[in-house]
């Protein structure tokens, strides 16, 4: 599929269709689109789709054992002489359950073959969309299984301390060292712009044009929106910083913090949303003038060949292993000191483990509780890493008090560092904002105060009571 391709032949009966193969085979599914009125999908389906909306993690490396003639077709597909034109792949995205754009003309029907009701697409997390291709290339473009899995933690490793690294560089740039704009000791936390940064890209890459990158590759997706962006953000941080007011009192504070925060990230989102769908127009617009950005021409770019995986697979470990190898030789001339740059450097080594610990659980997410699936629309995988790397933070930041020596704080600091990459606010505002604008929008506030309050509510028994009891300084 081509970024900028345009679709401009109307479709009044027709619909467009896309199989889902991949070049990992990470997922197999069909999506055929019609113009039409606004779907009424069940709820059930409705919660797994927005529970979805972030990650699924390796549960997409599995869906490739279940038969396409045994999967099941659900909502309606009614065709209506309206003369609108059918949506590009891309717009599927956009359009997906009305989440992205409520505009009554360009309203979609959706119509979805899927293997099992867990594997439904959600409008956030889509894997690499090929259009028609004949079943004997995609079944030569499956990988083995752990191929599959070696291909997605070394992408998820090489973003992940990328996004160490811009986190780290937006607390130094928007600090008290040079702007002067975030610090400490108010609800302008140190970690807000990397959050508002992430949160927008995930617009971008996670929402808009998702669909497009992973048509390229679906681990250059995976790499980008869970490793780079869900490492870019952290809610342990956040978390950690509201805890740190209300250990000197600051309560009033501490709530402001966390209203601000989830305000500026969703509407960090939103804007990432909408300029990446003007974007958009004006790029069809110039290939509408040109008649460039034909889908054959996309082709080209795509990693779709075991030898393409290879070169790329060769480049990412050299990278990982320049990065770590880099890191390394920076943690020993420097730890001595028990300067920031230490910690940064021990934290390159915490973060990848932590990216592949999310991206593992996110498996949760869209399953529920119990056989019955109660409560399909909680996101439990990201909730999960967030609340937990939140206490692992409190505990942290409570052993530097009770210990107060520098080896220990350097060490802990970088773990926290490090840490801010199991926990994530850019999938935590996507689903968010995937709930938000579905049919029931009470169960965003209601998602965001469950995490909120867990993880505000751990932390206060794991760290500020230690403090207030035993007068840490």
């Amino acid at each position: 599929m081509d970024i900028g391709t345009a679709d401009s032949e109307p479709r009044r009966s027709g619909s467009f269709s896309c199989t889902s193969s991949a070049n990992s085979s990470l997922r197999r599914r069909s999506i055929s689109l019609s113009a039409a009125a606004p779907v009424h999908i069940d709820d059930d389906i409705e919660s797994e789709i927005v529970s979805e909306a972030g990650d699924i993690g390796d549960r997409a490396l599995h869906s490739n054992r279940h038969s396409e003639s045994s999967s099941h077709r659900f909502s309606v597909d009614p065709a209506l002489e309206n003369g609108v034109s059918a949506p590009t792949s891309g717009d599927t995205l956009l359009h997906l359950n009305s989440y992205w754009s409520r505009d009554p003309p360009t309203m979609t029907t959706i119509s979805v073959v899927t293997p099992l009701p867990e594997e439904i697409v959600s409008p956030l997390y889509t894997d690499a969309i090929v259009c028609s291709k004949d079943k004997k290339q995609v079944d030569k473009e499956r990988l083995p299984k752990l191929l599959d899995y070696a291909f997605c933690l070394i992408h998820l490793a090489v973003f992940g301390i990328l996004g160490v690294l811009t986190r780290y560089v937006l607390q130094k740039l928007f600090g008290p060292g040079v702007a002067g704009l975030t610090n400490d000791e108010n609800i302008l936390y140190l970690d807000l712009p990397s959050n508002m940064v992430g949160s927008f890209l995930m617009g971008w890459w996670g929402i808009v044009f998702k669909a497009d990158i992973s048509s390229v590759s679906d681990y250059l997706a995976i790499g980008l929106t869970t490793g780079y962006l869900g490492s870019l953000t952290t809610f342990s941080g956040w978390n950690q910083k509201m805890l740190d007011l209300i250990v000197d009192g600051h309560w009033v504070l501490a709530v402001l913090g966390f209203l601000v925060g989830l305000f500026l990230a969703a509407y960090s989102i939103i804007f990432g949303v909408e300029t990446a769908k003007g974007f958009r127009w004006l790029l069809r617009r110039r290939n509408a003038c040109t008649g460039s950005g034909t889908p054959s021409s996309s082709s080209n770019w795509r990693v779709d060949s075991f030898k393409r995986h290879l070169a790329v697979m060769v480049v990412l470990i050299l990278m990982l292993g320049l990065l770590w190898g880099v890191c390394g030789a920076l943690l020993r001339e420097e730890f001595s000191s028990g300067g920031s740059g230490a910690q940064l450097w021990l934290a390159c080594f915490v973060g990848p483990p932590g990216v592949w610990i999310r991206w593992f659980l996110a498996r949760l997410n869209g399953r529920g509780l119990g056989r019955a699936g109660l409560f399909k629309w909680v996101p439990f995988g990201t909730l999960a890493v967030n609340v937990s790397a939140a206490c692992i933070m409190a505990a942290l930041s409570t052993g530097k008090k009770a210990v107060n020596s520098q080896t220990y704080d350097t060490v802990a600091s970088g773990i926290q560092i490090g840490l801010g990459c199991l926990s994530t606010v850019s999938t935590f505002i996507a689903e968010f904002y995937a709930m938000r604008e579905s049919e029931h929008p009470w169960r965003a506030y209601a998602y965001a105060l469950i995490t909120v309050c867990i993880s505000f509510g751990l932390g206060i028994l794991i760290y500020s009571v230690p403090v207030w009891t035993k007068g840490y300084g």
